[in-house]
């Protein structure tokens, strides 16, 4: 008897050597149980004309959002995934066109048009969030910033140009500039 370390690989799933034969006047043998239906779906060979209509449209739709992804995970700029947006909403759109119009056709449940419709208004707002010119952190309109310390302190900003005050300086003391003596 081979031990753990000298057997030989087990074959993998559904690879066995020995091939099961079908019991007599039954179904062959991985098919379904009798009085089973075959699967789901068309026969093999055969898919509905709205599947192979439809496939492309989702296809371009999976991609777009990909590539959105591909773009958040490395931190692409605003303009960037703002122009990826753009182009995962025209590719979501034509899918909700497609089966709105062949709805009936196609047998798809109004639900799942609802759910889908749904799901691109929140695409929409994403796009127009991140393409909006309003700075990341809050919303365009909001209040007006508070007080800052320095304004409460009653101290000046940096100087530059235009907020230079004649007189008192850095060297001014209580007797006046010691560089003039």
């Amino acid at each position: 008897m081979p031990d753990f370390d000298s057997a030989p690989p087990a074959p993998p799933p559904g690879a066995g050597s020995e091939v099961m034969a079908p019991p007599p006047g039954g179904p062959p043998a991985g098919g379904p149980p009798p009085g089973a239906a075959a699967g789901f779906g068309p026969p093999p060979g055969k898919e509905p004309p709205c599947f192979r209509d439809f496939l492309p449209l989702r296809q371009a739709a999976e991609k777009s959002a990909g590539l959105i992804k591909t773009a958040a995970d490395r931190k692409a700029s605003r303009e960037e995934v703002c122009q990826l947006f753009k182009n995962f909403a025209v590719h979501e759109g034509k899918v909700i066109k497609f089966v709105t119009e062949n709805q009936a056709q196609c047998q798809i449940p109004p639900q799942i048009i609802s759910q889908m419709k749904t799901n691109h208004d929140r695409t929409l707002k994403t796009r127009d969030g991140i393409c909006s010119s309003a700075p990341m952190g809050g919303a365009a309109g909001g209040p007006p910033p508070g007080p800052r310390l320095s304004d409460e302190l009653g101290l000046r900003g940096v100087a530059g140009p235009n907020n230079v005050s004649p007189g008192r300086g850095t060297f001014d003391t209580l007797t006046g500039n010691p560089l003039a003596r």
